[in-house]
């Protein structure tokens, strides 16, 4: 038998679980005439992707050019992976504005504590990353890559 790579697209529910599985994501994003690409930890919860990060280029530049991709990967092998990729407009919930912001951020918080308990506490492992942010799930696709006996 010769071994043949199949390539598919995950549905919606196999596209929830890589990203409930997984905590380390790719985050894109554009400036002008520049793509930045950055990895970082996650928390996928109900339909959700939650993070936190730390007041600087980033977040300044987010805060005018919030639409991102967001990327989750599952590799195995060359021909044997597993990825997803989320479109989105990425929001930070500001506290101070209104109870739909301040519950989206608890549950950021929360969300973030499953991965990270002492999140925003004492002992926190990344104190200086006191902002949160969120990013609903606009448009959602996967593919995977499987190999497969072909019979000769």
């Amino acid at each position: 038998m010769i071994p043949e790579t199949l390539f598919t697209v995950l549905d919606r529910t196999e596209c929830d679980a890589l990203l409930a599985s997984h905590h380390v994501g790719r985050m894109a994003f554009t400036f002008r005439n520049r793509v930045d690409i950055t990895p970082l930890h996650y928390v996928y919860d109900d339909g959700w992707i939650y993070g936190r990060t730390q007041e600087g280029t980033k977040v300044r530049t987010l805060a005018h050019h919030p639409w991102v991709a967001f990327e989750v990967d599952d590799v195995v092998a060359l021909f044997e992976w597993k990825s997803v990729v989320v479109h989105g407009r990425i929001e930070f919930p500001d506290i101070t504005r209104s109870s739909a912001e301040r519950d989206r951020h608890e549950c950021g918080v929360q969300a973030i504590r499953r991965i990270v308990p002492a999140a925003f506490d004492e002992g926190d492992p990344t104190p200086h990353r006191d902002i949160v942010w969120a990013l609903p799930l606009h448009t959602v696709e996967g593919r995977m890559a499987a190999r497969v006996s072909k019979g000769t």
